[in-house]
């Protein structure tokens, strides 16, 4: 097996790490490119976080090359701690993998020009095939030792500047795999902060990683126009959620996963929601689909193993509403009717959209009610029967 080599810190890895080995893999012709994370780099040992974060940037790496089996991590020099030397790490990279012929060592031609200083620079070049690639010289350079060099196109990102913008809270986000950034995320690494972080009291805390299951799942399992509907739906309660002070992760969440059953047989359907339970109703008996939300909080708590009460009771009442719902369902309810692929009242949209000049108009039961009467008012015109949720919250709402 031919193999390439890329050390580095990789704090974090970003695209422009990935572009590079595919790009070796493709013209030279490798089999695979192994990533070797640094515990402490010779030529970086003032970088910040590098040495106390061997672990997540471990995973981080795993996180970006899921999947592809031309990648694979080695982490030796986090094993052996201290300063990591090229000579060691390719020593102990022939022995154990036994390479066809000498492996390609990748550096960049940012450090290329003191590479006769490196640690036994002499040895490295009977035992690697030394290739260095543009990182930052937009012309060609002669080094003074046996080398070839890769033309290869630069992506303008460092792992450096990925930090500085998530402490500046820049556009970082497509500078990284989506795993990597869900790592950053959740494990608030380099000082992120999400823009809001007001969590309920009977909230759990939900990861980018739970967000992101249920949104596959809702992906593969709904046709394409369904699972639009639910993507708009989970943003819009997003947005609701920060307008008044909710936890907007549980607000997609549950917005992601309302219909995750909405196009499960009706057979199917009832024996869920039987199997907790659940004794139907005339309604549901003769129209099963009502019970889809149902089904969704049962998927959600045995498949992902969501057990928010807030994401639970949002998605279970988003069809009918409920009596005492609580301020999450209200926000999933209205984001579900009035969603912008929705054909919908301005003056209502606009409820939804934007908040009033004066903050002390906003109202989340306000525009609840605008909605939920809305909803009523055209299954009345339709001759549909309500279901008793229903009627006893719209007796609740004629009292208010």
């Amino acid at each position: 097996m031919k193999l390439g080599i890329l050390g580095g810190s990789f704090n974090p890895v970003h695209h422009g790490h990935l572009f590079l080995a595919d790009t070796v893999i493709s013209k030279l012709k490798l089999d695979r490119v192994i990533f070797i994370p640094a515990f402490r780099s010779p030529f970086k040992l003032s970088a910040e976080g590098v040495e106390d974060s061997s672990g997540d940037r471990l995973d981080m790496l795993a996180a970006a090359i899921i999947g592809d089996d031309r990648y694979t991590i080695d982490d030796c020099e986090i094993k052996r701690e201290g300063v990591s030397y090229t000579i060691d790490t390719l020593n102990d990279i022939i022995e154990r993998y036994m390479p066809d012929g000498k492996p390609v060592l990748i550096i960049g031609d940012d450090i290329a020009a003191d590479f006769l200083k490196w640690k036994d620079s002499d040895k490295i070049i009977e035992i690697a095939d030394i290739v260095i690639a543009c990182r930052v010289n937009s012309s060609p350079v002669n080094y003074d030792f046996p080398h070839s060099v890769i033309d290869n196109d630069v992506m303008n990102i460092s792992s450096q500047s990925v930090r500085q913008k998530i402490i500046q809270k820049g556009n970082w986000r497509s500078l990284v795999p989506t795993g990597v950034r869900e790592i950053i995320e959740d494990r608030r690494l380099y000082g992120f902060r999400p823009a809001h972080t007001i969590i309920t009291k009977l909230s759990c805390y939900i990861t980018p990683v739970d967000i992101q299951r249920v949104e596959k799942e809702a992906r593969d399992t709904l046709n394409q126009k369904r699972f639009l509907h639910s993507r708009n739906t989970a943003i819009l309660s997003r947005d609701l959620c920060c307008r008044f002070g909710l936890d907007p992760d549980a607000g997609y969440l549950a917005g992601i996963a309302h219909d995750l059953c909405k196009q499960y047989e009706n057979k199917h359907l009832i024996k869920i929601v039987k199997n907790t339970g659940h004794k139907l109703s005339k309604l549901e008996k003769g129209k099963p689909n009502l019970l889809h939300g149902k089904a969704a909080t049962v998927l959600l708590r045995e498949r992902f193993s969501i057990h928010n009460k807030d994401i639970l009771e949002a998605v279970a009442c988003h069809t009918s509403g409920s009596e005492n719902m609580g301020p999450l369902a209200k926000v999933v309810y209205i984001a579900d009717k009035t969603e912008s692929s929705k054909c919908i009242d301005p003056v209502l949209r606009k409820m939804c959209l934007v908040p009033p000049e004066n903050p002390g108009e906003d109202d989340l039961d306000s525009i609840f009610y605008a909605v939920f009467d809305r909803t009523v008012s055209k299954l009345i015109a339709r001759k549909l029967d309500l279901s008793k949720d229903t009627i006893r919250l719209l007796s609740k709402m004629k009292d208010r």
